[in-house]
């Protein structure tokens, strides 16, 4: 009785740390790797390329009209984005939609300040392999992702600014 208890105990630890893993691993890159090159056409006309970027700590946050945590996110995204833009930080949000129409109409809505660019290729999209919306890809100063943080959830920002923060110290 007392063996078949230490071990339920010990299974049921050894699933919440498998499971904090596979949590972690979605916010994490495992190693640090070269960010793709791009150049977009921003929302105010002009070109941004990634690789000008360099020296400083750059989110590319990937986004679209219709997703509903990209419209709660952006605010807060363009809160933290005033806040440590002074401190070396980027941030750049790229619409994946191909009729941008209605993504600007939400910027407007929003008084979003940071850039924001659009792929209305979706080559990014691929280049980057996305498989959620939104996505944020950190960038550390030497142009390496670092994190990758699939999905939105209140709350997200702390961790936004922790790895902001993190970077910015290096």
């Amino acid at each position: 009785m007392l063996f078949g208890s230490v071990i339920k105990k010990s299974a049921i630890a050894l699933f919440g740390l498998v499971a904090t893993m596979m949590f972690s691993v979605g916010a994490q890159a495992a190693a640090p790797t070269p960010a793709p090159d791009f150049t977009l056409k921003s929302e105010k006309g002009d070109n941004i390329r990634l690789a000008e970027q360099r020296g400083k700590v750059v989110m590319l946050n990937f986004w679209a009209s219709w997703c509903g945590p990209c419209r709660q996110e952006m605010p807060l995204l363009d809160g933290i984005s005033k806040k440590y833009s002074k401190m070396g930080f980027v941030l750049l949000g790229i619409n994946v939609e191909e009729d941008n129409t209605d993504a600007k109409k939400m910027l407007k809505n929003l008084g979003i300040s940071f850039p924001i660019l659009f792929d209305t290729g979706n080559k990014l999209s691929v280049l980057y392999n996305l498989d959620a919306m939104p996505t944020s890809v950190m960038i550390d100063k030497k142009g390496k992702i670092r994190y990758i943080d699939r999905g939105y959830s209140p709350g997200d920002e702390k961790k936004y600014v922790d790895q902001i923060q993190e970077l910015i110290r290096e």
